[in-house]
Order: structure tokens, then sequence, then C-alpha cells
């Protein structure tokens, strides 16, 4: 039960330094290339998905929260959807930076 309290812990605070330096460094280069920077998609069923991932995130980290880790079932929940929210940030990033360079 303690390592999975830890490892959320870890992966949480892992996942928010990241969002911080790709926000920080986003925000550092030119911010007026962000402004011509357009996503059009061909469907709209493809940003269902990510919200998905994003709701379950707010969700798993609110209640795994308020229960203060105790629960190692919704801790290695929280931790498999933080990674693969990470993994997601991540490609989402490098596109962004490769329409902005």
């Amino acid at each position: 039960m303690k390592t999975s309290r830890i490892a959320v812990k870890v992966v949480t605070r892992i996942f928010f330094v990241l969002l911080l330096l790709a926000a920080f460094t986003l925000y550092q280069n030119d911010s007026t290339k962000l402004k011509h920077v357009y996503f059009i998609g061909n469907n709209k069923w493809t940003l269902v998905f990510p919200a998905l991932l994003l709701a379950g995130f707010a969700a798993l980290f609110i209640t795994c929260a308020k229960q203060k880790y105790t629960k190692p079932d919704w801790n290695w929940l929280l931790v498999l959807n933080t990674v693969i929210l990470m993994v997601y940030c991540a490609t989402f990033y490098t596109r962004i930076m490769e329409l902005i360079k």
C-alpha cells in the first residue's frame, strides 16, 4: 500500500512539473507564433478521447487526494492515467513545437 502511495505522488508531481516547464517554454518563445497555429480536424470525435483522459485524471486526482491516497487500486489507476496523459502531452507538445519553428 505504501508503494502505491509513493508512486502516485511521484508521478503526479512529475506531471505537474513537466506541464509547467512545457508552458514556460512555449510562452518563452515568440508568442506571436502561437496565434497563427491552427488545428483543423476532420472528425470531432478525435477530441473526445483526450477530453476523457483529462476528465479521468481530474476525477481520480481529486478522489485520491480526498481519501489521502489510502486505496491502492485507485492510486494505481491514477498512476496509469497520469503516465498515459504524460505521453499524450509530450506528443502534443512536440507537434506544437514543430509548427512553431
